[in-house]
């Protein structure tokens, strides 16, 4: 009687599937950038700002019914030094845009913004003088959620579309441009603007 050897090989639901990725026995052949995008998709940790009643609607994803832990996102962070995502949950007022501002800018990079509702994204109802008209004028927005409130499976989904562009990034790319500086302005032909108290006697 012949003897026939089998491999069989079990693939567990905790074990990492990665695409492109070749497994044989102890190695594991694969382009470090998806390695690297791997790692950062699925340990997303998000900023809490909250501003208005989206807030509440984000809060419900890390509970039980929707459970954003599923994703590696449920480690909300109150510093901005330990967050990748912000996620702009509510309406942003014109008082509040420099200290959204401030608070992008002590994110280290990379970092991705999240813009949760009508508010965030283009106002809202609230087309007036106070609120800004899109959050997209202070940082730049990766992924919009559409609706006032949009439910917590509109956020997630959110989440799942952000992961999908993370993945697709590669190493090297640019993923924030710094404004140039403009160069001041200066003519030899015009006397610079001198104040009436330099002409005092020495």
């Amino acid at each position: 009687m012949d003897k026939r050897v089998e491999e069989v090989v079990l693939h567990d639901s905790a074990t990492p599937s990665i695409a492109g990725m070749e497994m044989g026995g102890g190695v594991l052949l694969a382009r470090l950038d998806e390695l690297v995008n791997w790692a950062r998709r699925n340990s997303l940790f998000p900023l809490t700002f909250g501003l208005a009643c989206c807030a509440i609607e984000m809060m419900s994803t890390a509970a039980s019914r929707f459970d954003i832990a599923r994703f590696g996102s449920e480690v909300f962070r109150a510093s901005p030094r330990q967050a990748d995502v912000m996620i702009v949950a509510g309406r942003v007022s014109k008082k509040m845009a420099p200290v959204l501002r401030q608070i992008y800018d002590q994110m280290p990079a990379p970092k991705w913004v999240i813009s949760m509702g009508a508010c965030a994204s283009c106002g809202g109802i609230f087309n007036n003088y106070a609120i800004v008209q899109g959050v997209d004028q202070i940082v730049p927005v990766d992924v919009y959620v559409p609706g006032c409130p949009p439910s917590p499976d509109a956020l997630l989904y959110a989440l799942i579309k952000l992961q999908q562009k993370i993945r697709a990034q590669r190493l090297g790319m640019l993923l924030e441009l710094k404004p140039r500086e403009q160069p001041a302005i200066t003519d030899a032909h015009t006397p610079a603007l001198q104040s009436p108290f330099d002409n005092a006697t020495q």
